[in-house]
């Protein structure tokens, strides 16, 4: 009983939070409820026992990603109302997508079916006497260790191209320069001067 009525509490919520995210007019409640919405959904991972995602969940999606949505909106100070003036003119285009894109769902949903021996195959054998997180551990370490190289290769190369888009050189700007920094001689950074007594430089 007690169980169920959790699942109801934070599906219910979770589903709410997702509409309102769509819904409200204002940017910043959006992303907050986009933060409840990650909350509850944690929530059920954790009903579930999948304890590892209910943790990633939390400190990446809520901690990293939706504190940067929240604050990149707080920032940048876009005039909403100056990209809602040309909606009126996209609204049939966008409502055909919608339709079509709801149609092709509903004829996947309907025409789907799993046979009888494909959960077999596609499961893996939990091991026993080990925590959920070690499970997922060795499993991502192990079978699929090459795949988790790449995905942080390909992180890495977006991480670089991101910086070198968004990197600009403004004229009359002084950058440090590393390699006139370890060439330098004392003679081009020291000058001695002899200044005499009771005047200045």
């Amino acid at each position: 009983m007690i169980p169920a009525l959790f699942f109801y509490l934070f599906a219910g919520v979770c589903v709410a939070s997702a509409v309102m995210v769509v819904a409200s007019r204002n940017p910043v409640h959006s992303v907050m409820f986009l933060i409840l919405a990650f909350v509850n959904a944690a929530g059920l991972f954790v009903m579930m026992g999948a304890e590892f995602l209910a943790l990633i969940l939390i400190v990446v999606y809520v901690g990293a990603v939706a504190v940067l949505f929240l604050f990149v909106v707080m920032m940048l100070d876009v005039d909403f109302a100056e990209l809602r003036r040309g909606f009126d003119n996209y609204l049939p285009i966008g409502a055909l997508i919608g339709i079509v894109l709801l149609v092709e769902l509903l004829l996947i949903a309907g025409a789907w079916a799993i046979g009888p021996g494909v959960p077999k195959t596609v499961a893996l054998p939990i091991p026993t006497g080990v925590s959920n997180v070690e499970a997922l551990g060795l499993v991502l370490y192990t079978r699929y260790v090459y795949f988790f190289q790449a995905a942080g290769l390909v992180l890495l190369v977006a991480m670089i191209g991101a910086i070198v888009l968004t990197l600009r050189h403004k004229p009359g700007v002084k950058r440090q320069s590393i390699p006139d920094q370890l060439m330098r001689r004392k003679e081009a950074i020291i000058e001695l001067r002899d200044v005499r007594p009771g005047q200045g430089l």
